[in-house]
C-alpha cells in the first residue's frame, strides 16, 4: 500500500507573527498594570486602617494554594504526557490511521517542549485560580478549633465535619482532576505517537502504554475508595429523610454498611489495575472494575432503595424517630436556639370575646409597654426627615431609618435615628463637577433623633418630634463637632480628596451660614482616615485606578491630600474581616459624643452535621429587604453565630471588631488565623454595649427555623401538626414575610421594659396567631429568646386578619377613600404586636397620609388599635384605647400627641404653654397673662417657620423671644395668684 506524503501544517508569515506578538504583549502589559494597581490600592487601604495582617495573610494563603495546585496539576499532567512521549514506539505499523497521524507528529515534534510547557502552564493556571478561591477552607483546616460536642453517629468532634471534612473533599477533588487530566493527556499522546492504535490491526497497546494507563486507572480507583470512605461521613448531610437533615434509618442501616463494603471493593480493584503492570492483561482489572460497578449499583443504590420502600416507608414515624430527634437537637444547636424560653401564654382564652374588666385592669397595670408603643415607622419616615432636616440639597437620609434607644435624664426610650449624610445624587448641575463632587462636597453633618412614641400636635401635626436636630447638631443627645461630621456612611459611594497644605484655604463645605442659610462655612479634614496621595507615584496610581487625570492635573490634589474610599460601613467591615457575613442593616449611634456605625458580623458554615440547610439570602429576606437594607448573599449554610460586633467611626473610618460570641469555634479558628484582628469583648465601652441590638437577619433566620423546630417530639415533628409560619407583611402589596420590629416593651416575667426584636408567627397555612417571638437586646439579658405560645385552638388574630379588620372597619373605610385621592395617599405603618400582661396581645398600627406632589412627605393622621375582636381608630393612641377598652383606658398610655416639648431639650423652654386665655382654674386671667400668651404663640410660630426654612439665626431669636414670653407669663401668673390670695384683693 502506497503511503501519501504528509501535508504540511500552514505557518504564519513573519509580519503576522510580529503583529500578534505585539498585541499579546500589550494585552499582558495592560492586564498586569491594572491588576497590580488594584492590588496596590487595596494594600494602601489595609495599611491606612491598620489591617495589613489581613491583606498579607489572605494574599500569602491564596498564593500558596495557587502555587501548590498549579504545580501539582500542571506538573503531574505534563509528567504523564512526557512519559507517554518518552516511551513511544520507535516503529509503528503501516496503516491509514498512522499515515493520517504523521502530519500531527511532524508538526508537534519540533515544538514538543513548547506544547508541553503550554499545556502545563494553562492547566496549572486554571487549577491555581480554582484552588486559591478555597483559601478559607485551608485556614479553617490549619487553625481548627474543637466544638466540645460530638456527632451522634461517628462520635467525632463537630470540628471534623466543619473544618476538616471540607478540606479532605477539596484534596480529593484535585486528586481526581489530576489523575483524569493525566489519563487524558497520556491517552492522546499514546494515540498520536502510536502507543495506542484504535484502527490498526494487531496489538492495540504497546507494553509501555499498558503500564502507564494501568497505573493511572489504578490511582483513579484508589481515589474512588477514599471517596467511598469519605461518603460515609457525608451521610450526616443526607436529605433522604425528606422532612429532616442528617443520616436516616436507611442511611445508617443500609447505605453506611454498603459504603464500607465498597471501600474494600474499590481497593481490590485498584490493586488489580496496579498488578497489571506485571501481568499486562486487562481482563483481570476489567473484571474487577465491572464487579465494582455492579456492587455500587446493587448494594449502594438498589438495596438502600428497597429498605426505604419496604421497611421505612410503612412506619416512617417510628423508624425515623431517633434520627429526627438528632436533627432537632443539632439544628437548634447550629442556629443558636438550644436555650429558647417557651412560655404558655393566654391559655385560658377560648374565644375572641375578651373580658373588658380584666383587659382594662391589665391595661391600667401596664406602665412599661403601652407608654412606649411606637407611632413612628422608620421604614416610612425617610421623606419626612428629609423634608424637615435635610437643610441643604447635598444632604440626604437613607431610604430606611433606624431604631435605637437612649437613656436621657434617667429614662430609657426608643428613638428613630439617622445621620445627615452626603448625598452625591442630590447635587445640582452646577455642583456636579469633579472639583465639587470630590473635593468640596466631601461629607455629611449631623445626627437626628425623634422619640419613637411622640409626634407633634396641632394643625400641621403628625410630624416626628425632633429632640436632636439641626446644624450644628443640638438637642438631648450630645454630639461633638468632629463626631457629627459624616465622612463614612451608607450613601457615600464616591471617593473624596481631602486635606489642604498648612495655611491653605479650607475647601470642604461644612455648614450653612447666615440667616438665609445661603452662605457656607468650610472646613479641612484632619481625621486619621484616608490614604495619603501627595507623591507623584501615588497620584499616578489613583489616576490609573479611577481613570481620572485630575489626580495629576488639579491643584486640589497636593502634598497634604488624602483619598477617602471604601466608605460604606458594610464594605469596610467585610474588607477588614473577609470571613464575616455582615448584617444588611448598619445603624448609627452616638458613642461618647461621636457618631459610630454599629454592625453585626456573622460566622457561618454549611457543614454542621444533622442541621437543616438553608439559603442565607432567602431566609433573611422580608418585605423591606432592598429598601434601605442590603440583601445577604444567597449562600448555603446550616450554622450561624452573631460572633462579632463591629463599629465604624463616621468621621475617621476607624474599624473596630469585637469578639461578641466568646464560645464560637468558627470565630476562634479565624482569630488564630488573623491574630490581633478581633479585640476582646471586654474592650467594648459600656456606652457601646448599651447600644448593641439583636441583629435582624439572624433573627429572621432563627424565627424561620423555629416554625418547625420548636417541636421536641419526633412524632409531632414528623406529622407536622404543630407547624408555624412567618406571616406575610399585611401593609405591603407583596407576599414577602413581615419584617421583625424593634420595640421597647415589658416581656412577661420581666420587671421592666427592655429593648427587643419581635415577630408574630402564624399557624401553618392559617392566618391565626400561634406564637410571639422576642429576642432581648438589653445588656444583662442580651440574646435571650422568649417564645409566647398561644393555645392550640388559637383564637388570636394574625397580622393579616387584623389588617383586614382595620381596612373594613366602618370608620376607617371612608377615611381611606378620602386619603387615597389624586392629591394624597394613605400609608400604613408597621403593625406592632404588643403582649399586655399575661393574657392579651394588643396590635398598634400608625396610619400616615402623604401627598402626591414632588416634595410631599408622610404625616401621622390616625392610630389603629386591635384587641380581640375590638378595633379602635382615632387621632391619638389614648383615644383609640378608649374606644376598645372604654372611657379612661387611654390614661394607661402617654398622650404624646398633646405632650409639651421635651424638657431635656436644652434650647427650648421647660415650661409648657399656658391655656389659650392665659388663666387656670385657680388663677383668673389678667391682661398681662393674655399678652404673654400671645407672645408665646407668636414665638412658637416664628420658631416653626425658621426651622422649616433652615434659618438658624431666626431659630435662635425665636427661642430667645419664647423664653422671654414664658418668663413674662410666669411672672404675671405669680402676681395674679398673690392678688387672688390677698384679703380684699
Amino acid at each position: 500500500m502506497a503511503m501519501r506524503p504528509p501535508v504540511a501544517v500552514p505557518t504564519l508569515s513573519r509580519r503576522a507573527k510580529v503583529v500578534i506578538g505585539a498585541i499579546a504583549v500589550l494585552l499582558v502589559l495592560f492586564t498586569a498594570i491594572g491588576t497590580l494597581t488594584n492590588v496596590y490600592v487595596d494594600y494602601l487601604w489595609f495599611d491606612e486602617t491598620g489591617f495589613t495582617e489581613v491583606f498579607w495573610t489572605e494574599l500569602q494563603t491564596r498564593a500558596l494554594l495557587f502555587a501548590v495546585a498549579g504545580v501539582a496539576t500542571g506538573g503531574l499532567t505534563a509528567l504523564a504526557i512526557h512519559l507517554a512521549y518518552r516511551f513511544r514506539p520507535t516503529f509503528r505499523p503501516m496503516s491509514l490511521e498512522q499515515q493520517n497521524l504523521e502530519r500531527y507528529r511532524q508538526s508537534i515534534e519540533p515544538r514538543r517542549t513548547l506544547v508541553l510547557t503550554s499545556v502545563a502552564v494553562v492547566l496549572g493556571l486554571f487549577a491555581g485560580f480554582t484552588a486559591q478561591g478555597s483559601w478559607e477552607t485551608w485556614l479553617q483546616f490549619r487553625n481548627s478549633t474543637g466544638f466540645g460536642r460530638v456527632d451522634p453517629e461517628f462520635g467525632l468532634d463537630i470540628s471534623f465535619f466543619v473544618f476538616d471534612y471540607p478540606f479532605y473533599r477539596l484534596l480529593l477533588s484535585f486528586g481526581f482532576a489530576i489523575v483524569i487530566l493525566a489519563l487524558i493527556g497520556s491517552l492522546l499522546t499514546h494515540y498520536v505517537f502510536g502507543g495506542l492504535r484504535l484502527q490498526t490491526p494487531g496489538q492495540k497497546l504497546t507494553g509501555a502504554a499498558m503500564v502507564q494507563l494501568s497505573v493511572l486507572l489504578g490511582l483513579f480507583v484508589a481515589l474512588k475508595a477514599v471517596a467511598y470512605w469519605l461518603d460515609r461521613y457525608a451521610l450526616v448531610y443526607s436529605d433522604r429523610g425528606g422532612l429532616f437533615t442528617g443520616a436516616s434509618y436507611t442511611d445508617v442501616n443500609a447505605l453506611l454498611p454498603a459504603k464500607t463494603i465498597l471501600v474494600f471493593a474499590a481497593a481490590v480493584c485498584a490493586v488489580a489495575f496496579l498488578a497489571n503492570v506485571v501481568v499486562r492483561n486487562f481482563r483481570l482489572p476489567a473484571a474487577a472494575l465491572v464487579l465494582l460497578l455492579i456492587s455500587s449499583l446493587v448494594i449502594g443504590v438498589a438495596y438502600p432503595a428497597i429498605v426505604q420502600q419496604f421497611v421505612v416507608r410503612p412506619s416512617a414515624n417510628e423508624r425515623e424517630a431517633d434520627f429526627i430527634a438528632r436533627a432537632i437537637e443539632s439544628t437548634r444547636q447550629a442556629y443558636g436556639l438550644a436555650d429558647v424560653e417557651y412560655v404558655d401564654y393566654a391559655q385560658q382564652e377560648t374565644g375572641e370575646e375578651v373580658d373588658p374588666a380584666a383587659a382594662l385592669a391589665e391595661l391600667r397595670n401596664d406602665t412599661e409597654t403601652i407608654p412606649n408603643a411606637r407611632l413612628l415607622d422608620p421604614n416610612v419616615l425617610s421623606a419626612t426627615f428629609t423634608a424637615r432636616q435635610q437643610i441643604r440639597n447635598v444632604y440626604g437620609f437613607p431610604e430606611k431609618l433606624d431604631i435605637d434607644r437612649y437613656t436621657v435624664n434617667g429614662e430609657t426610650q426608643d428613638y428613630v435615628v439617622a445621620v445627615r449624610e452626603l448625598n452625591s445624587q442630590g447635587l445640582s448641575e452646577n455642583q456636579d463637577t469633579w472639583i465639587n463632587r470630590h473635593t468640596v462636597y466631601t461629607h455629611g453633618n449631623g445626627f437626628v433623633a425623634a422619640p419613637a412614641n411622640q409626634v407633634v400636635a396641632g394643625q400641621e401635626g403628625g410630624e416626628p418630634r425632633f429632640t436632636t436636630r439641626d446644624l450644628p447638631t443640638r438637642g438631648n443627645i450630645e454630639v461633638s463637632a468632629d463626631g457629627a461630621r459624616i465622612y463614612y456612611g451608607e450613601l457615600m459611594q464616591d471617593y473624596s480628596v481631602v486635606g489642604a497644605p498648612e495655611g491653605g484655604e479650607p475647601r470642604e463645605f461644612d455648614l450653612p451660614e447666615g440667616s438665609d442659610g445661603e452662605g457656607q462655612i468650610n472646613n479641612t479634614y484632619d481625621g486619621r482616615g484616608g490614604v495619603e496621595v501627595g507623591s507623584f507615584f501615588r497620584q499616578l496610581t489613583f489616576a490609573i485606578f479611577y481613570r481620572e487625570r485630575n489626580f495629576l492635573l488639579s491643584s486640589a490634589v497636593n502634598d497634604a491630600s488624602k483619598v477617602l474610599y471604601v466608605r460604606d460601613p458594610m464594605d469596610r467591615v467585610e474588607k477588614a474581616a473577609p470571613f464575616l457575613t455582615v448584617d444588611g442593616d448598619p445603624y448609627p449611634a452616638v458613642i461618647d459624643g461621636r457618631v459610630q456605625w454599629i454592625l453585626d458580623g456573622y460566622t457561618t458554615s454549611g457543614s454542621y452535621p444533622y442541621a437543616e440547610q438553608m439559603e442565607l439570602g432567602e431566609a433573611a429576606t422580608d418585605a423591606l429587604t432592598g429598601t434601605g437594607t442590603t440583601a445577604l448573599p444567597n449562600e448555603t449554610f446550616n450554622y450561624i453565630r452573631n460572633s462579632v460586633k463591629a463599629t465604624v467611626d463616621a468621621y475617621d473610618g476607624t474599624v473596630s471588631l469585637y469578639e461578641w460570641d466568646t464560645e464560637d469555634p468558627v470565630l476562634q479558628t479565624y482569630m488564630k488565623a488573623f491574630p490581633g484582628l478581633v479585640q476582646p469583648r471586654e474592650d467594648m465601652s459600656p456606652d457601646l454595649v448599651g447600644h448593641v441590638r439583636y441583629p435582624e437577619d439572624l433573627f429572621k433566620v432563627q424565627r424561620d427555623i423555629l416554625t418547625r423546630y420548636h417541636v421536641s417530639d419526633p412524632g409531632d415533628f414528623y406529622s407536622g401538626n404543630d407547624r408555624w409560619a412567618v406571616p406575610a407583611d399585611p401593609t405591603q402589596d407583596t407576599q414577602e414575610p413581615q419584617p421583625p420590629y424593634y420595640i421597647l416593651a415589658q416581656r412577661p416575667g420581666d420587671p421592666e421594659a427592655s429593648f427587643q426584636l419581635t415577630s408574630a408567627l402564624n399557624a401553618f397555612r392559617r392566618e391565626n396567631l400561634s406564637s410571639f417571638v422576642s429576642a432581648s437586646s438589653a445588656p444583662d439579658t442580651y440574646g435571650q429568646i422568649q417564645v409566647l405560645t398561644l393555645p392550640g385552638n388559637t383564637p388570636f388574630r394574625g397580622p393579616q386578619q387584623v389588617q383586614q379588620s382595620f381596612i373594613t372597619n366602618n370608620q376607617v373605610r371612608p377615611d381611606l377613600t378620602l386619603f387615597n385621592s389624586a392629591e394624597s395617599r394613605a400609608v400604613f405603618g408597621n403593625l406592632l404586636t404588643l403582649p399586655i400582661g399575661d393574657n392579651g396581645l394588643l396590635y398598634v398600627e400608625p396610619l400616615y397620609v402623604e401627598g402626591t406632589g414632588e416634595n410631599s412627605f408622610p404625616l401621622l393622621q390616625k392610630v389603629l388599635v386591635n384587641y380581640g375582636d375590638r378595633v379602635g381608630y382615632a387621632n391619638t393612641l389614648a383615644e383609640a384605647l378608649d374606644q376598645v377598652f372604654g372611657a379612661g383606658a387611654g390614661e394607661a398610655a402617654v398622650d404624646n400627641d398633646n405632650a409639651p416639648a421635651p424638657t431635656d431639650q436644652p434650647d427650648a423652654p421647660a415650661t409648657p404653654a399656658p391655656p389659650a386665655d392665659g388663666g387656670t382654674a385657680d388663677t383668673p386671667s389678667t391682661p398681662e397673662m393674655q399678652s404673654a400668651v400671645q407672645a408665646i404663640n407668636s414665638a412658637l410660630a416664628a420658631l416653626e417657620t425658621a426651622q422649616r426654612n433652615g434659618d438658624f439665626a431666626g431659630q435662635g431669636q425665636a427661642l430667645e423671644d419664647l423664653q422671654a414670653a414664658v418668663t413674662a407669663y410666669q411672672t404675671a401668673q405669680a402676681q395674679a395668684a398673690q392678688a387672688a390670695t390677698t384679703p380684699g384683693g
